[in-house]
């Protein structure tokens, strides 16, 4: 028999009935690859999320998201769900914002972060409402999960963030960083987690899609890396279980990056299992 996996999407506010959409279209694009089930659910309380093997925090109001959370008790559980049990977890636009270990322009207690992804973001880094727009944008790790994989993946950017900075990996400089992030003027960070095997090695962020020509070089702004001149905004990182992007792929017909998404939590799952089994 096939076991169910449960993906959640995180229902408190933003676009989680167009992420539902997508899933379950890239859900059955998938049924000719695999035997796997999956099982789509709206999550607003505790027990909703401790059902999930994975889980979406959609775009919307970050601000607003983190304040429900909050109220809701779902906080705390997000902090474990993502950086304690490591379940896949993918942030679109105020979900990045969330899930970063640092957000500027944004004043200290108006927000709460979730963490999970070693990055400073800067938010509405590309304006107002109405500087809104959409750009193609080249997704190299799309290139073996689509048939058309030349094809650009057309990006909505709606008050977006981007990845400022990539943080430290590792127990010794990161907490040094967070000292130094947190003390920065209109910033916030996320409160740390240790994960339940503390022998893991630090695994660096990935940089998995970016914006050419809107904006000023980052060199200097990403620690120990070589970088083009021309390498422009960073709108797409990975980190171990966590996976956030700038844009609203929800707000598109195009369930690629959902198809691509829902392999890698299928792949975790899978590894988990199989670790458990062998215990």
């Amino acid at each position: 028999m096939t076991l169910s996996t449960t993906v959640g999407v995180l229902a408190l506010q933003g676009a989680f009935f167009e992420h539902t959409k997508l899933l379950k279209q890239a859900a059955t694009q998938l049924q000719a690859e695999n035997e796997a089930r999956w099982v789509f659910i709206e999550v607003r309380t505790v027990e909703q999320l401790e059902r999930c093997d994975a889980l979406i925090i959609p775009g919307g109001e970050s601000t607003t998201v983190s304040l429900v959370a909050a109220r809701s008790n779902l906080l705390e559980p997000l902090r474990d769900f993502v950086k304690v049990h490591r379940k896949p977890t993918w942030g679109t636009c105020a979900g990045l914002i969330l899930l970063a270990q640092s957000a500027n322009r944004t004043k200290k207690g108006g927000q709460d972060l979730i963490g999970g992804l070693d990055v400073r973001v800067n938010r509405n880094y590309f304006g107002r409402q109405t500087e809104s727009f959409e750009a193609d944008l080249d997704l190299p790790f799309l290139s073996d999960a689509a048939a058309s994989k030349s094809e650009p993946f057309r990006g909505v950017f709606i008050r977006a963030p981007v990845v400022e900075k990539i943080l430290a990996s590792g127990s010794g400089r990161q907490q040094q960083q967070q000292k130094e992030e947190a003390s920065r003027n209109e910033t916030v960070i996320a409160p740390s987690r240790d994960h339940m095997n503390e022998l893991d090695a630090p695994k660096p962020v990935e940089v998995m899609a970016t914006l050419p020509g809107r904006s000023r070089r980052l060199a200097e702004k990403l620690e120990g890396a070589e970088l083009d001149d021309d390498i422009g905004d960073i709108v797409a990182v990975r980190q171990r279980n966590v996976f956030g992007t700038s844009f609203h792929p929800e707000l598109t017909p195009d369930a690629r990056i959902h198809g691509w998404w829902l392999r890698q939590v299928l792949d975790a799952v899978r590894s988990a299992d199989s670790s458990q089994a062998a215990t």
